[in-house]
């Protein structure tokens, strides 16, 4: 019996996910037909009948009305998102794909939280259908699937403005239209304009039809699955290029892409964007004096430290180089990288740019009152003021991103001690950042399957926590919510 109105939307919620889940299956369903996959094709058709009945049994028995408080907002984000990657398992489990238990579930986080860490050696060893499930698991976590359910919530009689408030990676969600179903649509339409762009841009180029559909889903959400065990290297320069623009676009707000298509200058305008690109020009332009020797020609060294500079920065994980291979001070540059991230509003992962930006302000601030106690100035951010409230979440969120580095790290340490700190340290940091691939022993030359179970946990525990941007999971742990 479902005692409460909030259980009852929690069921709603969770339910519809996961039926949502299911029918992102449909694509790979359909590919394994094509290609004649039966057995993956059989997995996937039994994982999606179960997704949809559970989708239809939280419709029938989540009658719950009334919209959520905050914290019930940040707790059906984390609800959701740890149940949608519990059933995204399934197909890698019925197929036999992936070898135990805890290898899928690995897979499966990485793939919803869009961070590209992997256990497989070779991607190649999976069939289509099975790699087409594994790109659209990115796909559909890089926008992020609670913003897919706003623009059907209201039909289902939930409320969806705290569950925004949950997801948004900004200090607030911002509003295109008066009403969040119809801003939900429309970054799903913009969303869904970009993939099928890239992917016909893609397929001029070196890969085949296939190759650039899963490309298109993995850069766009900045996950960095990619077909290929040599990543995006794996593929020509034109390919390389145009993959390089399309992370830098899809880690740049999409609220401010929908300004911009109206009026251009909106990008020249905005101080964050301008902090984005800054950002990522000091990075390739340290990339470029550390692996200057390492390429064959003058084109060829600019695309790496370019590719580099963005693939970290933005947080996607495609890799055109063998980190392991940097200099220490290169190493360093690559392990701050990790921390940085895109625009708010975006796919990117990680700290993001206007908490950057809100926190060197804020420190710049301090700095002034010392010198000049009674000075009385009013702190800034996209010419608007900074409220202290906003300043306390952002403090808050760093010290706890921090925090949860720090403690990934000691563990992974504990059950790895056959790992040197700097492989230990990036891999914390990359899970925390939803990147992928570390460094050290976890290059991109290299994956995740000879860590062990408990190490594993961990770094999806991390990469859940990062995508989540910490808020909801910790809400969701306090006892005192589920006392209410």
């Amino acid at each position: 019996m479902i005692e409460s109105a909030t259980q009852r939307r929690l069921l709603v919620i969770v339910s519809a996910v996961v039926g949502g889940g299911a029918v992102a299956m449909l694509p790979a369903i359909i590919t394994g037909l094509i290609y004649r996959e039966w057995t993956d094709t059989l997995a996937l058709v039994a994982a999606a009948a179960i997704g949809i009945t559970i989708g239809l049994i939280g419709r029938h028995y989540g009658t719950g009305r009334g919209s959520f408080t905050s914290s019930e907002g940040f707790a059906a984000v984390a609800l959701s998102w740890i149940v949608l990657i519990l059933f995204g398992t399934l197909p890698y489990l019925f197929s036999g794909a992936l070898p135990g238990l805890i290898d899928p579930l690995f897979e499966t986080a990485a793939g919803f939280t869009t961070t590209g860490a992997t256990t497989l050696a070779d991607p190649g060893e999976l069939s289509h259908s099975m790699l087409l499930w594994r790109a659209t698991s990115q796909w559909v976590g890089g926008m992020g699937i609670i913003v897919l359910s706003i623009a059907v919530l209201p039909m289902l009689g939930a409320g969806g403005v705290e569950l925004a408030r949950a997801e948004a990676p900004g200090p607030e969600p911002e509003r295109m239209t008066p009403r969040f179903r119809n801003t939900a649509e429309r970054l799903w339409w913009l969303y869904v304009g970009l993939t099928v762009l890239l992917a016909i841009v893609l397929a001029f180029g070196d890969m085949k039809l296939f190759e650039a559909i899963a490309h298109g889903m993995t850069t766009v959400s900045t996950g960095g699955f990619s077909t290929e065990p040599g990543s995006i290297g794996a593929f020509s320069a034109y390919t390389q290029w145009v993959v390089i623009a399309f992370m830098l676009i899809s880690a740049t707000s999409f609220a401010l892409h929908f300004r911009a298509w109206r009026r251009p200058r909106a990008y020249l305008e905005s101080k964050e964007f301008l902090a984005y690109i800054s950002i990522v020009g000091i990075a390739v332009l340290l990339f470029a004096l550390g692996t200057w020797s390492l390429g064959a020609g003058i084109e060829s060294r600019v695309r790496d430290a370019v590719f580099t500079g963005v693939t970290m920065v933005t947080g996607t994980g495609y890799a055109t180089l063998d980190w392991a291979a940097f200099a220490p001070g290169l190493l360093l540059v690559t392990l701050v990288c990790m921390f940085l991230g895109g625009m708010a509003g975006s796919t990117a992962g990680a700290v993001k740019t206007y908490r950057l930006g809100i926190l060197f302000k804020t420190i710049g601030s301090s700095l002034r009152r010392i010198v000049y106690p009674r000075m009385v100035a009013v702190q800034r951010f996209e010419g608007r003021p900074i409220e202290p409230r906003l300043v306390h979440g952002v403090v808050a969120f760093f010290v706890l991103y921090v925090g949860f580095f720090v403690v990934g790290a000691i563990l992974l340490g504990f059950f790895e001690p056959q790992l040197d700190l700097v492989s230990i340290g990036s891999a914390s940091a990359s899970a925390m950042g939803n990147i992928g691939p570390a460094l050290g022993e976890l290059g991109p030359t290299s994956t995740y399957a000879g860590l062990g179970a408990d190490s594993k946990i961990i770094l999806a525990l991390l990469m859940v926590v990062g995508r989540l941007e910490i808020y909801p999971v910790v809400i969701l742990l306090t006892h005192r919510w589920w006392r209410r």
